[in-house]
Parts: C-alpha cells; sequence; structure tokens
C-alpha cells in the first residue's frame, strides 16, 4: 500500500476517534503519555503524575498546612499530640506517625502518599505493590519547607500560590536578620528526652536557625548517632571543653517536666556551673511547636522566637 495513502487512513482514523487531535485538518503529533506534573522529591526518586492527585494521604502531620495552602486535597492524616489545624480534624487517620496502619492507608484510596523521610519509606514497597504513587519529603531546615512547597505546589498544580508563601516568609526573615547585631556566638543546642540528653547538628531545626544568624553551632562536625543524621552523643566533658556562650533547649515529652527536671540537675552539678551560658544565665528553653517538629509556614515565626531570646530588646 502506498505509504502516503497509509499516513492519511492514519490521520482520519485519529479525527473521527478524538485522540488528541486539534480541531483543524492539520496531523498532530500525538503525546505517549500526558503528564500533569513530574517532580523529584527527597530520596532523589522522579515520579511523573499522569492527573491532580485528589486524594492524597499524609504520614506527617507536618505536611498538612504546607499542602493545604497550595490547594491540594487531603483526605488522610496521622494521629498528632502536636497542633492540628481544625479543618484536618475530621480527615480519616492512618494510625499513629512511627507506626503507620497500612490497612487504613490503603482503605483511604489515595491517589497519592507522601512520605515523611527517615520515618516511613517502609510503606514504599506496599505502595508500589498497590499501584500507589508516594513522594518522600523532609520538611526540617528552612530549605527542605521551601523546596517542600515547590513540590507540594506542582502537586496541587499551583505553583504560583507556592511561590507566593515562600517569597512572603523569606521577606519575613530577612526582616528579623536585618534586625540583629553582627556577632559570632558561640552555641550549643541541647535536645532532653526521657532516655537522656543528645547534641543537635546543623541538619536539626534549631541548628539551621542558629546558622542563619551566622552564629557557630559547637557541636557542628560531631560524629551523628547511627540512627539519627541531626544529632550526637552527649558528654558533659565535651560540653564544658566547649564552653559555649548560649545554650539553647529542645525537648520531647513534658515540656515543663523537663525543664524542671534539667534545672535541677544543672543546679546540682558544679560541672554545669563553670559553662559560660549557665553562669551568665543564657540557657533557653526553646517552644516545642516550633522546634521538635517542623515549623512549616511558622518558620519565620520559629527565626524571630529564638532572636528574641537572645535580644528582647530588639523585638
Amino acid at each position: 500500500m502506498n505509504k502516503k495513502f497509509l499516513g492519511a487512513i492514519l490521520i482520519a482514523g485519529l479525527l473521527l476517534s478524538g485522540c488528541g487531535a486539534e480541531k483543524n485538518s492539520e496531523p498532530v503529533e500525538v503525546s505517549q503519555e500526558k503528564i500533569f506534573a513530574a517532580v523529584e522529591d527527597d530520596l532523589g526518586r522522579k515520579i511523573s503524575l499522569a492527573k491532580k492527585p485528589e486524594r492524597i494521604v499524609v504520614t506527617s502531620a507536618g505536611f498538612l498546612e504546607p499542602l493545604h495552602a497550595v490547594g491540594a486535597e487531603i483526605v488522610g492524616r496521622p494521629n498528632s499530640k502536636n497542633k492540628m489545624p481544625d479543618w484536618a480534624k475530621g480527615l480519616a487517620s492512618v494510625g499513629a506517625v512511627y507506626q503507620i496502619d497500612v490497612e487504613r492507608l490503603l482503605s483511604c484510596a489515595p491517589d497519592l502518599v507522601i512520605i515523611n523521610k527517615g520515618m516511613n519509606e517502609k510503606l514504599l514497597p506496599v505502595l508500589e505493590e498497590n499501584k500507589i504513587p508516594a513522594l518522600v519529603v523532609e520538611l526540617k531546615t528552612y530549605d527542605d519547607v521551601k523546596r517542600g512547597l515547590k513540590i507540594f505546589s506542582a502537586v496541587s498544580g499551583n505553583t504560583e500560590a507556592g511561590e507566593k508563601i515562600i517569597r512572603e516568609m523569606d521577606a519575613e526573615i530577612k526582616s528579623v536578620l536585618d534586625k540583629m547585631p553582627k556577632e559570632k556566638l558561640r552555641v550549643a543546642i541541647l535536645h532532653s528526652t526521657a532516655q537522656g540528653l543528645s547534641v543537635q547538628l546543623d541538619g536539626s531545626i534549631a541548628g539551621s536557625i542558629v546558622k542563619m544568624f551566622g552564629w557557630e553551632n559547637v557541636a557542628a562536625g560531631m560524629t551523628p548517632l547511627e540512627k539519627n543524621p541531626d544529632a550526637a552523643p552527649y558528654s558533659m566533658e565535651t560540653l564544658a571543653e566547649q564552653n559555649p556562650e548560649i545554650i539553647f533547649v529542645t525537648s520531647m515529652g513534658d515540656a515543663d517536666e523537663i525543664k524542671s527536671n534539667m534545672l535541677k540537675a544543672i543546679a546540682a552539678n558544679d560541672a554545669w556551673q563553670a559553662i559560660g551560658a549557665v553562669k551568665n544565665n543564657r540557657l533557653y528553653f526553646l517552644p516545642q511547636d516550633l522546634f521538635l517538629l517542623s515549623p512549616g509556614l511558622h518558620y519565620p515565626d520559629a527565626v524571630r522566637t529564638m532572636a528574641k531570646l537572645i535580644h528582647p530588646e530588639k523585638f
């Protein structure tokens, strides 16, 4: 059969079936697959979505506000002891953050699952088996949050909303940094739990904000814990040797009880009294809602909170 005649028959078939052809009679190239969004997650995985997700399940409550702000449709979320937006309280629960209930998750019939990096990657094989796309995202440092917002806004099809939020947060944080004196402070960030103390590295929330101010985290460069790349083992001897000018404390658990117990331990141990931050009464407890989990859209509040503790006269 003549090749030109065969081509004409194929084009006519496309026009009759409506397979993406234009209304005019000129032939067009039909794409093999329509892509709504193509993104790279925080594991470096490239994910393509054929359409806008309408049933998103998240494994971290920290994803709720940023997703909602860019117009994403969420149907499931984990339980959380931390503050949860009122609009999210009625969403289906998929269990505890550290132990997501797979059956509950699948019963939500999600067309996208957004997984908290470092905590829920074990869900990936199950989701892959059920042909449910998944994104692994980390919202810890401010750069993480901005990158996450770009991913979320691409998924929601509302990139302008994400860009606007980032511009506003950048401006708020800059206004705080502009008010701060240019000084080189030596800072230690302790993390207190019922199991004991660790020191926070630059990748932690508090550590990343300390870095914004240009201060020195005395724990920078220390070997991280095996299961937590943003923390290192605590040592009273090392802390005394580093002799920080300021100590920040983040905590997990009952904040008032942890603060009371820690202050009693400090008062009872002469080694603490030799540290400059303690001698000069420059030990500060950071609020859990901004420094335990990612503050997300409230990152400017976290930056302002730390700045105000050190220079209340500026705020």
